[in-house]
């Protein structure tokens, strides 16, 4: 945990879990709660990209994304803590569990969109944040997704516009933790907070140096 995070938690980690039917509730604009899943068929996608507040609200942006849910995957711990995770011992990565209606953005689409919202050349680490929690990989949850994902970093080994490795991993998904109620939308809870986190952790100004205009 960066010491960023750590004092904005200690803000409002607390204060999250006491107020959370009160301030953070009415903090949200019109509109922004989690809404249920459209009638019809919806499909799921799971990424870690380093802070799970950032691939929040990154993918939140996207049309067709139904919902998001921070959480935490890949570890050998049954449902973890993040004070458990961020210790670095129990595999865990901070993922995103991402809902989306296919017939509005494909599969594919999101994972395009992934690569351009993380640093894919660092391993265990993001931006500011360091350690395994904090890796990046994207979870196939069928065959159908791997082949997907696989295509998707052949082409990008390709045509990528820096010279250095990709080390992202790629796995099968396994179980989702869904993170405390304190970390969900936190960017929508804690606007403030949240752009001082990001702008400190300098992740858009490297995510426009890796990937210029198509960044994030």
């Amino acid at each position: 945990m960066t010491p960023i995070r750590t004092m904005l938690r200690s803000m409002s980690g607390t204060l999250g879990r006491l107020l959370a039917a009160t301030a953070f509730a009415t903090a949200l604009p019109a509109g922004a709660q989690s809404a249920a899943p459209a009638p019809g068929v919806t499909a799921k996608a799971t990424f870690a990209g380093g802070c799970f507040w950032c691939v929040e609200a990154d993918f939140d942006k996207v049309p067709g994304v139904i919902s998001t849910t921070s959480g935490y995957t890949g570890g050998t711990l049954a449902n973890p803590t993040y004070d458990q995770v961020t210790t670095n011992r129990t595999g865990h990565a901070e993922a995103v569990e991402i809902v989306f209606d296919p017939k509005r953005v494909s599969y594919e689409q999101l994972v395009n969109k992934f690569w351009r919202t993380i640093d894919p050349t660092t391993r265990d680490r993001q931006f500011c944040d360091v350690g395994s929690p904090y890796r990046t990989a994207i979870y196939a949850h069928d065959d159908a997704q791997l082949a997907v994902v696989r295509a998707s970093l052949a082409a990008l080994e390709k045509s990528k516009p820096f010279k250095e490795p990709i080390v992202t991993q790629i796995e099968r998904a396994g179980t989702f933790y869904r993170a405390e109620e304190y970390h969900q939308d936190y960017y929508r809870k804690n606007p403030v907070r949240y752009n001082y986190y990001r702008a400190s952790c300098g992740r858009d100004a490297r995510l426009q140096q890796l990937w210029g205009a198509s960044g994030g």
